[in-house]
């Protein structure tokens, strides 16, 4: 039995897939990754993402990764502030919504069917803790749910389920390529070089307003005063006990245990998943040194996601030439009577 030619990329070649791995701010990797593809001339037939690679892979395949790239490229401390929307006494640190509206804005009322491929994003079902793959409905519901990291942000419900980062249960979600009938997979892991420093420079100053000198003897009295009193806000201080102060020298915040944590279980499952479903090609950018939380930190992120994949383009061309050449060669042989 010959494959099935209408199961065939664009160029009679098999399926590829491409598996963008979770890894909160460090997920920017993953749109210079996929720029080096596109300059390459390389279209994935299937995306998968978990967490932040749900983002980026929606985003591409909606046609808005220049618009994230931007988005992303933009983003300073002060803009990072604005997209924090603490709530007290709910089910996560923080809503998610103001963030959500920057999703809605861009992609709308975007369905995943309508995309010109195939695309899932991995979440975990609260109750249940299996893994739940996100194919259909609404694309922002799905990737919020696939980013809603436990303490965090809030659960989202889908479809009568509360879901949860989908980080916890596949970080790099080659299985899910193969399921949606991939014969070649793309793996981009950032947690390749997992276990950079855990503490101050995965902590982000928020006492200044990105470089502003507040003791500035020459600034005006009153503008003095509304930053001290900004700075004493209970959200300003919740966030600064969550996110750290990079100025203080003293140990990691709260929010760097949590990141520290899910670095060590995404880098666990992810050892293990990939050691029984490898992908074809493994992408892991060298960016442990950068904090999962330092957002602010895009171009020299994406840079590095450009090189590594850059790197791995000769190998990808390789391996599809010998995945193309494989229909006419794979054949089972007929049945005689």
């Amino acid at each position: 039995m010959r494959l099935d030619p209408d199961s065939l990329g664009p160029n009679k070649t098999p399926p590829l897939g491409l598996a963008l791995g979770g890894g909160v701010a460090r997920g920017w990797a993953h749109i210079g990754a996929i720029r080096a593809l596109i300059e390459a001339g390389i279209k994935p037939d299937i995306i998968s993402g978990t967490s932040i690679g749900a983002v980026v892979g929606a985003a591409y395949l909606a046609g808005k990764l220049d618009v994230l790239e931007n988005w992303a490229r933009a983003l300073n401390k002060r803009r990072m502030m604005s997209y924090m929307d603490v709530r007290w006494g709910g089910s996560g640190f923080m809503r998610g919504e103001r963030l959500a509206r920057v999703l809605r804005h861009y992609l709308g009322d975007m369905h995943i069917e309508d995309l010109d491929r195939k695309f899932t994003a991995v979440a975990c079902d609260l109750r249940t803790g299996y893994e739940v793959w996100l194919q259909r409905g609404p694309i922002v519901p799905a990737v919020r749910a696939s980013y809603a990291l436990p303490g965090a942000f809030e659960p989202i419900k889908v479809d009568g389920r509360y879901m949860i980062d989908g980080a916890l249960v596949n970080p790099v979600p080659v299985s899910a390529c193969r399921a949606l009938g991939a014969h070649m997979v793309i793996a981009v892991s950032l947690n390749g070089d997992a276990f950079g420093p855990i503490g101050s420079s995965h902590e982000m100053n928020f006492d200044d307003d990105d470089g502003e000198d507040s003791d500035d003897d020459s600034a005006d009295p009153f503008e003095l005063a509304s930053r001290s009193l900004n700075k004493l806000r209970p959200d300003r201080l919740l966030i600064k006990s969550m996110m750290g102060d990079a100025a203080t020298g003293k140990g990691p915040k709260i929010g760097s245990v949590m990141m520290g944590t899910l670095n060590i279980v995404m880098d666990r499952i992810s050892r293990s998943r990939l050691a029984g479903d490898p992908p074809d090609v493994f992408v892991a950018p060298r960016i442990g040194h950068i904090g999962m939380l330092e957002f602010t930190k895009a171009e020299e992120l994406i840079e590095r996601g450009y090189r590594a994949m850059q790197h791995e383009i000769p190998l990808i061309k390789s391996v599809m030439d010998v995945l193309g050449q494989m229909p006419s060669a794979v054949q089972e042989p007929e049945e005689t009577t």
